[in-house]
């Protein structure tokens, strides 16, 4: 069986070279993820020229995903390959000026105001939170810090102010005037960074549109965790983002978190991008630790959609060689995980959620969930989603079948965004104007393509193409001539 989760790889300094980025595709990247946060608007769009050719070259589907700074505030760029942050070492944080950069004696940060927010006993947290000051005294425009916890500090580290002198909203005016320009190049999806409420993916929505890039709501605060219902349910998708949501939450509570997240998030039929150290070792050592590669594979037994690899690709020595590490680790994964279980505790949830939402949803709902029994029933060889949207091919793929699954759409922008779901392989095709044709030539290019051959039983989910409230309701299972 062919690997099933999905993996987004960070494009940056160490990987936007042709070569690079054709062995990352190689090696399995999925979706390509580009930080704003690390590099300007110029650069980005750069990049996803970049990797839209390397994906064209090797004939494969590689979905964009841009990923918006927010309100976070960054330090200036330390040198070359970093330096290492003493403990006991007092540092000044001072503002940014234009081409201002940072070392281990002074941390020029982006946003002059925290200098301001800033109060002696506060701590602060550098990147992920490994490196740990302690504010001994505010004057003015320079904070005088003390390093508590050590660590070696590379690219623009995050600075973590406490939570209770975080007050930005996001998304940021910036961040919109970022979205627009990505809308404008057709980038796959767009995360949104520090989401609190669903209101605030509601504000990135209007911009967009339903026509859109799908919006990714990133967790990673314990106000998104205390309304996370509402925050998937407005989203396209959501990224358990640990790195942040282990600073600003209790840290034991994050694996459980994550595990909510991933099971909330495919419940809805959005993707799930588990994100932030799984394979951090490898941003330098050829070789992941022990512990990294249980990580990884217990984010695929937890069921995420996706997993992605951030400074590993993108400052990381062997980008390719962290692409194909992951992938090699998700798929011995996938060899072990539950999925009659799943599906089966999937649909037992699915019947109580599905009460009250509208007609449309449960129908969707109720059809995937018989060509779920159907592909264990009646031992189907393949499913085939008929989709514009993608809806209905994430609505099966959320049970977790066992078969394989494409996702055939005749849009261009939903063929790049199924790259993203579980265990579906996207495919493009002609418009048809009866379900009838819509299912007829879905199981010729199944056959076509060699998933299924004569005599095989193929589930069918369709809707009509032509209903002005669209839904999947029809389910036909095929037998290949």
């Amino acid at each position: 069986m062919e690997r099933r989760t999905k993996i987004v790889a960070t494009v940056g300094p160490a990987c936007e070279d042709e070569e690079t980025l054709r062995g990352m595709v190689i090696a399995g990247m999925d979706f390509a993820r580009l930080s704003l946060a690390h590099a300007n608007l110029d650069e980005t769009l750069e990049r996803l020229r970049k990797i839209r050719a390397a994906a064209e070259r090797e004939g494969v589907v590689v979905g964009v995903l841009a990923d918006l700074p927010g309100p976070k505030v960054r330090a200036a760029p330390f040198p070359g390959d970093g330096v290492h942050l003493d403990e006991g070492t007092v540092i000044d944080l001072v503002a940014a000026g234009p081409a201002d950069a940072s070392d281990e004696q002074r941390i020029a940060v982006d946003d002059a105001s925290v200098l301001v927010e800033l109060r002696a006993d506060d701590r602060v947290a550098l990147g992920d939170g490994a490196i740990e000051l302690l504010v001994r005294e505010v004057d003015g425009d320079r904070a005088r810090v003390e390093v508590v916890s050590p660590g070696w500090a590379q690219g623009r580290p995050g600075v973590v102010l406490p939570a209770a002198r975080q007050t930005t909203a996001s998304p940021t005016s910036e961040d919109l005037r970022l979205l627009r320009a990505l809308c404008a190049a057709e980038v796959d999806a767009v995360a949104i960074s520090f989401v609190r409420s669903a209101a605030d993916v509601d504000r990135a929505r209007q911009m967009v549109g339903r026509e859109g890039p799908m919006l990714i709501a990133k967790i990673e605060t314990q106000e998104a965790v205390d309304v996370l219902d509402d925050i998937i349910a407005t989203a396209d998708g959501v990224m358990v983002a640990r790195g942040d949501l282990g600073i600003r939450c209790t840290l034991e509570d994050v694996p459980h978190y994550q595990k909510r997240i991933i099971r909330t998030g495919v419940a809805y039929g959005r993707p799930v991008i588990t994100a932030t150290q799984m394979l951090e070792s490898m941003v330098r050592a050829p070789a992941p630790t022990r512990a990294e590669v249980s990580d990884v594979a217990n984010a695929v037994f937890d069921g995420t959609s996706a997993l992605m690899l951030s400074g590993e690709t993108a400052v990381g020595h062997d980008p390719v060689g962290a692409v194909a590490t992951m992938a090699r680790i998700a798929r011995r994964a996938e060899e072990e995980f539950d999925y009659l279980g799943w599906g089966r505790a999937l649909g037992r949830q699915q019947a109580v959620e599905a009460q009250g939402a509208p007609a449309q949803v449960r129908i969707t709902a109720a059809v995937s969930a018989a060509a779920w029994r159907a592909a264990n029933d009646a031992d189907v060889a393949a499913i085939i989603a008929c989709t514009n949207s993608g809806d209905t091919a994430r609505a099966i793929s959320r049970f977790r079948p066992t078969v394989p699954v494409l996702g055939a759409t005749p849009s261009l922008r939903t063929f790049r965004q199924l790259a993203l779901a579980w265990g579906v392989t996207p495919v493009l095709t002609d418009r048809h104007g009866t379900t009838d044709d819509i299912v007829w030539f879905a199981v010729q290019g199944a056959a076509r393509r060699g998933v299924v051959k004569a005599g095989d039983l193929v589930a069918v989910l369709v809707g009509a193409p032509t209903d002005p409230d669209p839904a999947t309701d029809t389910l036909r299972l095929v037998r290949v001539s």
